[in-house]
């Protein structure tokens, strides 16, 4: 398959988890793709990872180091530098070497825009909650897994990029954006393709009070998007973040 991925990851003073990232990315067997990593002026050893793994990427390696506005103002940095058919991003570990190639061949061989899959959250080397979604819809409490969520490149085109306005949940509003009227088409890959670092300032992983941000924040992203009966909709994501945890 001669389509790229871009895989794009964000990072500020995390250089070890940084590292681990790479490392499975440089593991990956899928070969015509684009890493972009976009540093928020660490003051940490990220500088000298990024530049000393540049010897191995070569050309398939993109960076900058600057100060940004939070995450998803960095994530919109890495789309914008993007040149694949397909953008997603990494924060975490891939699970195995295959994983861009199913990723890949799942989105062209079924001609979707996208494809997003399971994920599970290590603390520690122990799994303490796992992401089981499945196929859904926004209005019943249902999203992807935002670590698996690979789009076309023209998706973002369309729809634009993360708003920067949220600081916890603009993962969630941008797929309440593309989603909710059904004109981006996703399939399942029902497997485990990402491991999550828990814990940190995440919205997934930080805990009761930054999910209550989120779920704030969710809820301004249902009401902006004209989703009907919008505190239902926050019980019911409620309900089934929950038993991601039994």
């Amino acid at each position: 398959m001669n389509k790229k991925v871009s895989i794009i990851t964000t990072t500020y003073n995390d250089c070890v988890n940084l590292q681990k990232i790479i490392d499975r990315v440089k593991k990956q067997d899928y070969d015509n793709l684009e890493y972009i990593i976009v540093d928020g002026a660490s003051k940490d050893d990220t500088l000298e990872i990024i530049k000393k793994e540049q010897l191995f990427f070569g050309e398939k390696l993109k960076w900058i180091s600057e100060p940004d506005h939070g995450i998803y103002d960095a994530i919109n940095k890495g789309i914008s530098m993007a040149t694949g058919d397909v953008i997603g991003v990494i924060f975490d570990e891939f699970t195995s070497d295959q994983v861009l190639s199913k990723i890949m061949s799942t989105i062209f061989e079924q001609n979707v825009d996208g494809v997003h899959a399971d994920i599970d959250y290590v603390q520690n080397e122990k799994i303490i909650r796992k992401w089981r979604m499945g196929k859904g819809k926004i209005q019943n409490g249902w999203m992807p897994g935002h670590p698996t969520l690979y789009l076309k490149k023209e998706v973002y085109e369309k729809f634009g990029l993360y708003k920067t306005d949220y600081k916890i949940a603009a993962d969630y509003e941008f797929m309440i954006r593309i989603l909710k009227d059904n004109q981006v088409t996703l399939t399942y890959i029902p497997e485990v393709l990402v491991r999550m670092f828990y814990g940190g300032e995440s919205a997934s992983t930080g805990g009761f009070s930054n999910y209550m941000r989120s779920l704030k924040e969710g809820h301004r992203a249902l009401k902006e998007n004209k989703i009907k009966f919008a505190v239902f909709v926050d019980c019911l994501r409620t309900i089934r973040v929950l038993l991601q945890f039994i």
